[in-house]
């Protein structure tokens, strides 16, 4: 019995010294292929052939001027507008022009009923001949009682007394003669004439309707002198200063319109940050109107010289710019810093990361790798960039 568990012991243990022996060997096979598979891969990209770029696509930064521009939009107004109300309440008789319809400065636009106007002048035409008959009863009685008193008849004070009368006389005819003034020029102005000259841009009444004191009846419009309000950013107002020249394009119009720079608004707006800046346009021939939408651009001319490059050669990676520059032979991705930008020219200044000699791909190129071999070679010897590159179509 002792003899037989011996023999199982035995086995047992040779089970697991060969199964040891047998993970020891796999292990060492493994060790041996992670080398050469290594090896190969080192051996596989010393062997990559390099990639060649013809050189229309690679450029060098380049001194320039950027002229910046300043955009703002908003729609036109015209400050030349009047609206016409009615100085006294009556009944609108007539109303002689319609919308759209020119009028000059001066013109009768309309009637008024002044029944009840006219028949309170009178009455104070009334009130006046009343007060002039009183003040000149009061100069005789005072004239009288001054000959009276000279010889004795009547006390001082019953003179006194006189004169005041004739002072209150005197007092109430001028109350009744500026009270009379004031109903001739409320007549007047209630007369429906345009302040200026001008198109009727909007009518508020029709003939029949009664109208109160200071109740709108049409609005003029000059549209000789247009103006676009628009606002800009606090870090573009100091740029501008009025008297600039602004390129305007109004929606609907094809040529462009020169306008002048006429005010800024002296402090920003609460809670936008935005100034307010307003530009004043000529418009003789009135082919413009009031509410159409327009974009002004101010050009900005910049005296200094800038290193740039095209746009096309600059990339973005999770926020950070970046070009692709060939050094001593290797292709090589430099993080860039960029200042302004000139749309109309394509190109952005680059403010740090490469210099005037450095070798920048034109382009956004996919497949690029970090230390990969490149070069430039002239345009017969190169056949085509390297398979790890495509090129753009507009590039080929």
């Amino acid at each position: 019995m002792r003899k037989g568990r011996l023999i199982g012991g035995g086995v047992v243990a040779a089970a697991v010294i060969g199964i040891a022996a047998a993970v020891v060997m796999a292990q060492r096979q493994a060790g041996a292929k992670a080398p050469d598979k290594a090896a190969s891969a080192v051996a596989g990209a010393a062997s990559a052939p390099p990639l060649e770029f013809r050189p229309t696509e690679v450029v060098q930064p380049a001194l320039a001027t950027m002229p910046r521009t300043i955009e703002f939009s908003g729609p036109l107004v015209a400050p030349n507008t009047a609206v016409v109300r009615a100085k006294a309440a009556g009944t609108l008789l007539a109303l002689q022009v319609a919308e759209g319809q020119r009028v000059s400065a001066g013109q009768a636009l309309g009637r008024i009923d002044l029944a009840e106007l006219s028949n309170r002048v009178a009455e104070r035409s009334a009130n006046l001949e009343s007060a002039r008959a009183t003040l000149a009863q009061a100069e005789r009685t005072h004239a009288s009682n001054e000959r009276l008193a000279a010889q004795s008849f009547i006390s001082p004070i019953a003179l006194e007394n006189s004169r005041a009368s004739m002072d209150t006389a005197r007092a109430t005819l001028n109350a009744a003669q500026a009270s009379l003034d004031t109903l001739r020029v409320g007549l007047r102005e209630a007369a429906l004439v345009a302040p200026i000259a001008g198109i009727v841009a909007k009518r508020y009444v029709l003939p029949g309707e009664k109208v109160a004191i200071e109740q709108q009846v049409l609005t003029l419009v000059d549209l000789a002198q247009l103006e676009l309000a628009g606002s800009v950013g606090t870090h573009e107002v100091g740029s501008l200063a009025p008297g600039m020249l602004v390129q305007v394009r109004v929606e609907g119009v094809a040529t462009p319109v020169s306008g002048k720079l006429a005010r800024i608004a002296p402090a920003a707006e609460p809670g936008t940050r935005s100034i307010g800046v307003t530009i004043a346009m000529d418009n003789p021939k009135e082919t413009l109107r009031a509410g159409q939408y327009a974009l002004a651009r101010v050009e900005l001319t910049d005296a200094q010289q800038r290193l740039s490059l095209p746009m096309p050669a600059v990339g973005n990676t999770s926020g950070q710019d970046h070009v692709w520059v060939i050094d001593k032979g290797a292709l090589l991705r430099r993080a860039v810093t960029l200042g302004r930008r000139d749309e109309a020219n394509g190109r952005v200044e680059v403010l740090s990361g490469v210099d005037a000699g450095s070798q920048v791909l034109a382009a956004r190129f996919d497949n690029l790798r970090e230390g990969a071999k490149a070069s430039v070679v002239a345009p017969k010897a190169a056949a085509v960039a390297s398979a790890a590159a495509s090129i753009p179509a507009n590039l080929k």
